[in-house]
């Protein structure tokens, strides 16, 4: 039985797994988006969401805390001037995993991880749905559509009388 195991050791030792951890948090803080498999992006966004809500407030504490972690000072820098300042509203979540399918070699679940706030596809088609659809009830929607035929046939009616006399 797994009690009490939480981590996914992704089949490597500890050190090797935070230097794998800080790496591929390093490469979605310049890149903003990665390709890699399933399990290491679980396992990315557990390491990753606590360092960015550590970037909320920017003090020289926790910019030492989070350069521990990530020991990368340019992404340290990108974290806490750009990342924070467009993230701040958001009280969490702030990666999104898209699934993409299994790799050819070995079968392996692959998928993108990326920073929510990034992506302006996916901003597009939500606005675009915002913009698009309004709520309304079906007796409006029914009265709406029975309101143009109404006018329709009295139209009709009416040509029909014109033609007869």
């Amino acid at each position: 039985m797994r009690h009490n195991r939480k981590i996914n050791h992704l089949g490597r030792t500890n050190t090797h797994r935070d230097a794998m951890l800080s790496n591929m948090a390093c490469s979605l803080i310049k890149h903003k988006r990665i390709f890699t498999t399933t399990a290491k992006a679980k396992a990315l966004r557990k390491f990753v969401e606590p360092l960015i809500t550590k970037s909320k407030e920017d003090t020289t504490h926790s910019r030492r805390v989070v350069f521990s972690n990530l020991q990368d000072k340019y992404a340290v820098t990108e974290l806490f001037k750009e990342i924070s300042q467009k993230i701040g509203d958001r009280p969490g979540g702030y990666t999104r995993i898209i699934k993409t399918g299994n790799r050819l070699g070995d079968n392996a679940a692959m998928c993108f991880i990326e920073l929510v706030d990034y992506n302006d596809n996916m901003k597009k088609d939500a606005a675009a749905k915002k913009a698009g659809k309004t709520r309304r009830s079906r007796k409006k929607s029914t009265v709406a559509t029975e309101a143009p035929a109404a006018e329709a046939a009295a139209t009709t009616a009416t040509e029909e009388q014109q033609a007869a006399e």
